[in-house]
């Protein structure tokens, strides 16, 4: 528990944000509270995308890895987390290495939605300053948010929760190599997404990025994820999905 909240915290968290007691109640499932992600001054180091369920597709799921892949390969972006909502679909978690205004992650968020996903509403990404941070307990449907491997994304498409807790070693796992976004970057991405700025045609070179896991595994095998998971000392289980149900 302590790894996880440690990885939790290097992210996106700021201190006093959740104990390790209100984070044990949670891994219970006794408590399913949002977690502030902003000082009370207005601050925030996360960025939080969410992508819910588009009718009886898998639109959302294509849209998140074309922003995600964006992200590192145009704007130059270190790899964002990728959850799922115990609900109703995904969301991408960025992590600011230094605490920005919300009201500048808000332009952030208004800037991407404009270049990359201008066709949905707004109302499908947020700058949130309390939201359900994986892993808990979702009170409605009674399952699992959490964050998850991207090459298994496709697998959630149509149910976007666990039956159980996550292994909370498998998440803190997850996080562990990722990075956070530097003042630097950030500033940059906000640059390039300007109006006045042109976004690098498809196919141009990719900005350099910080090291980071790769792009989105959105067409991988699975030996490739199992491969993936082992190389992390990750044993993996797999959902048996029967067709009709």
């Amino acid at each position: 528990m302590r790894k996880l909240i440690s990885e939790l915290t290097r992210l996106y968290l700021l201190p006093g944000a959740l104990s390790p007691e209100a984070f044990e109640r949670r891994m219970l499932g006794a408590a399913s509270d949002a977690v502030s992600l902003a000082t009370a001054d207005g601050l925030t180091r996360a960025v939080v995308i969410a992508f819910p369920r588009q009718a009886d597709s898998d639109v959302h799921w294509r849209l998140l890895c074309e922003v995600a892949n964006a992200l590192q390969g145009e704007l130059g972006l270190p790899a964002p987390a990728v959850s799922i909502s115990g609900v109703d679909g995904f969301a991408l978690w960025l992590s600011l290495e230094a605490a920005v205004p919300a009201a500048l992650v808000e332009q952030f968020l208004s800037l991407l939605h404009d270049a990359y996903f201008p066709g949905i509403e707004p109302g499908v990404y947020a700058a949130a300053t309390a939201v359900a941070l994986p892993p808990c307990r979702h009170p409605g449907t009674g399952k699992w948010a959490a964050f998850i491997n991207p090459g298994l994304g496709a697998s959630f498409t149509e149910e976007s929760g666990l039956e159980m807790a996550p292994p909370l070693a498998g998440q803190a796992a997850l996080l562990e190599s990722l990075h956070s976004i530097t003042p630097a970057q950030f500033s940059r991405a906000m640059d390039m997404l300007q109006p006045a700025h042109a976004l690098p045609p498809a196919g141009a070179a990719p900005v350099a990025a910080h090291s980071s896991p790769g792009l989105l595994l959105k067409d991988a095998t699975l030996e490739d994820i199992v491969r993936h998971l082992h190389a992390k000392n990750i044993e993996p289980t797999f959902r048996h999905l029967i067709p009709g149900r």
